[in-house]
């Protein structure tokens, strides 16, 4: 079992959501965050107001899935998130040792909520 978490723009969201659903991730979680990224430039000003442009809003997706989905859940995250400028953001992929459903004490690759 692999831990996926992907740090995404939050206006590609719907878009990853959708491309996951399509290769079977239905289960997920998700949160807001804001980081620092890379870009060197100050402010930005729109609509008479000033943005911090440095400071950057994105959303974090993490959800456990079977080894066998890693690829299509990477893959889908990357065609939907992608649109070729900095800060397209970044997926983590980490070993999961241990799962267990609470409801029922299922444990492993069976407590998951994953399509066949």
């Amino acid at each position: 079992m692999k831990k996926i978490e992907a740090i995404i723009r939050k206006s590609v969201f719907e878009d990853v959501t959708e491309a996951l659903h399509a290769v079977g991730i239905d289960f997920f979680t998700y949160w807001d965050v804001t980081g620092v990224g890379n870009e060197k430039t100050g402010n930005m000003i729109f609509r008479a107001t000033v943005y911090e442009t440095r400071l950057i809003e994105r959303r974090v997706i993490s959800f456990v899935c079977r080894d066998k989905f890693v690829e299509s859940a990477t893959d889908a995250i990357i065609k939907a998130a992608r649109t070729g400028e900095l800060g397209d953001g970044k997926i983590f992929i980490s070993t999961v040792d241990e799962s267990v459903r609470i409801r029922t004490g299922e444990k492993g690759p069976e407590s998951l909520y994953i399509k066949e």
